[in-house]
């Protein structure tokens, strides 16, 4: 951790909201896990759900392990204002682009959703075809 942390606004901190820019308030403290984002055993949905807000308690009752806990050092960038936290804050669900875990375009996988039924049906008919002069 820097000799001198840097304090941030909160304000400041729930700009980053995004998938490709991710800040997060643990215990007084400003993580940018967005390099984790990919990482994450729980997807990056649940980080994103914890954004905007002090995210301590989420944290907490998920019962992280010591080596999860010492993994936030490397993205710690500084303390936060608790001033400036909202103790109330109305639900803004977070920024994030549609999420498709294996990553594969969603026309291919339309394609394939058309294409193997086909491929299934074509197959059926060709063994019935083949047995059938037999």
């Amino acid at each position: 951790m820097a000799s001198d942390p840097k304090v941030h606004l909160f304000e400041e901190v729930a700009k980053h909201n995004e998938v490709k820019d991710c800040w997060l308030i643990i215990n007084g403290k400003v993580y940018d896990v967005t390099p984790f984002m990919d990482d994450h055993p729980g997807g990056d949905e649940v980080l994103l759900a914890a954004v905007g807000k002090d995210a301590t308690n989420d944290f907490e009752d998920v019962g992280h392990s010591d080596s999860a806990r010492e993994m936030m050092d490397k993205y710690y960038i500084g303390e936060i204002d608790m001033a400036t936290v909202p103790l109330k804050r109305a639900y803004v669900p977070p920024k994030q682009a549609s999420y498709n875990p294996d990553k594969t375009p969603e026309f291919v996988i339309k394609i394939l959703q058309f294409l193997v039924p086909l491929l299934i049906l074509g197959l059926a008919y060709g063994v019935r075809h083949y047995t059938k002069e037999k």
